[in-house]
């Protein structure tokens, strides 16, 4: 007989453990309030070996470049194939160099897992997986005229090379293979897949009343529905505490509010890269973020309480809850959207923040909404990057806090089903996520950005 899974939360977790346990045969139940899947926080990055994370451990790098090759495989169709540059400039306190062992230590575990099975080789050979750029060099590229096309790694440093002030900057550049992750074409994927799938019913504008334990599982109610399932995932993003609390588990954790902003630089020249400028979280010389879309467009972190952190934006759970409780003008921005005015004052911020670095770019304008959510944290430790399952009786709690952890969480679900015996390991994954033609994807990816007001650009595939 074949068991069924009930899946509170349609968002990269509970999308990717749907798909993953679809494919091995299981039944599916999987719950979205939303009218659609993969709503959450700004996703945009592919955190490769999570280089620009200085403060996690070597281990979380390992796990974030395992876990994003993994992702690579199930969502292909959602890459934007480019590299990040690593910038330090002179205001930050770090000295770039300390980054080499680190790299030098991802570029050795890649070979390993390329030397294992040649299908992970999708961030390139292991030899180019990352390259450092000298102060001479970076001043030839300089002088480059900006290429039409890339022909080769340095090709992607010409724009910025010529648009940064150079003697501002620490030295070495780093170039590293972490590409970006339509968060657009990741929603399209998932529900061009599991809409097909016979085994799962979607409920979406479906909130979850009551779940409640029963002797051989569990019963989940929504609107005028209830369920019976064997097994409960529980992967209600950063409102993951209040299903634990209506089952009365209470675990700790953290849950921080986050956005980041939409721009239109017009005078943008060349093809750019994605480009990290190091500084410390929380200052005012935070780390700037800026990631680039079609036709212009890019993406906008800069880790400061004025852009895209807040003020009590992180808040903790306690001994009475497990569900840390946001400020109510977080919760109305999730559930309601922003007010214009904030969002030119906080995009103009992020303007200025990144013109520090990239002078010409203070001649950015807003292009859109921003993309904003919350993000939860298991435990107490706010740089946790490479997140975990815990479980409890016929019961996972899936918390990621990137995104290409989701599917290294459905896989160790799947192995905990397998223990209790509730089903038997199947002999090859099918993958059927992997199948659809990039049209097809990109086509769903911008009705999704349409239906949630967002321009098309962050939804298509850069050409």
């Amino acid at each position: 007989m074949t068991i069924k899974v009930g899946i509170i939360g349609g968002g990269v977790a509970g999308s990717t453990i749907a798909m993953f346990l679809a494919e091995q045969g299981l039944g599916i139940e999987l719950f979205e309030k939303g009218p659609s899947l993969v709503n959450g926080p700004p996703v945009c990055h592919l955190h490769a070996g999570g280089n620009f994370y200085r403060e996690i451990s070597d281990q979380q790098c390992r796990d974030l470049l395992r876990q994003s090759l993994q992702t690579m495989q199930i969502y292909p169709q959602a890459i934007n194939k480019r590299p990040t540059v690593v910038v330090t400039p002179k205001s930050d306190p770090s000295d770039p160099n300390d980054l080499l062992p680190r790299l030098h230590m991802l570029t050795e575990y890649y070979r390993e897992l390329v030397e294992n099975d040649a299908n992970q080789a999708l961030l390139g050979s292991p030899d180019d997986y990352f390259r450092v750029l000298d102060q001479q060099q970076m001043q030839t590229l300089a002088q480059r005229p900006l290429p039409a096309s890339i022909e080769q790694p340095e090709d992607w440093l010409v724009p910025v090379a010529r648009n940064i002030n150079l003697d501002d900057i620490k030295y070495p550049v780093v170039l590293v293979q972490e590409y970006g992750l339509s968060i657009f074409r990741v929603a399209a994927t998932a529900q061009l897949t599991l809409a097909e799938l016979n085994n799962v019913n979607l409920h979406l504008n479906q909130p979850v009343d009551s779940v409640e334990k029963r002797e051989d599982g569990w019963q989940i109610c929504a609107a005028d529905q209830c369920v019976q399932v064997d097994y409960l995932v529980n992967s209600a993003g950063f409102r993951t505490g209040e299903i634990d609390d209506l089952l009365g588990e209470n675990k700790r954790r953290l849950v921080e509010f986050k956005a980041a902003y939409i721009t239109r630089w017009a005078e943008c020249e060349g093809i750019w890269p994605e480009v990290i400028f190091h500084g410390p979280r929380g200052a005012d010389n935070g780390m700037a973020q800026l990631t680039p879309y079609p036709d212009k467009v890019f993406q906008l972190h800069g880790m400061t309480p004025e852009i895209t952190l807040f003020d009590r934006g992180l808040v903790a759970s306690n001994e009475q809850s497990a569900q840390p409780k946001l400020a109510e003008h977080f919760i109305e921005k999730i559930d309601q959207g922003w007010q214009a005015e904030e969002v030119e004052l906080r995009t103009a911020r992020a303007i200025t923040h990144m013109a520090r670095h990239v002078p010409s770019f203070i001649s950015a304008q807003v292009a859109g909404k921003p993309l904003y959510g919350a993000q939860q944290i298991p435990g107490d430790e706010p740089s946790l990057r490479a997140s975990e399952v815990s479980f409890g009786e016929r019961y996972a709690r899936a918390e990621i806090v990137k995104s290409c952890t989701a599917i290294a969480i459905a896989e160790d679900i799947y192995q905990n089903l397998i223990d209790l015996g509730l089903t038997q390991k199947a002999a090859v994954p099918l993958r059927r996520s992997a199948k659809w033609a990039v049209s097809a994807v990109e086509n769903k990816a911008l009705m999704l950005s349409q239906a949630r007001q967002y321009i098309p650009e962050l939804a298509v595939k850069p050409r």
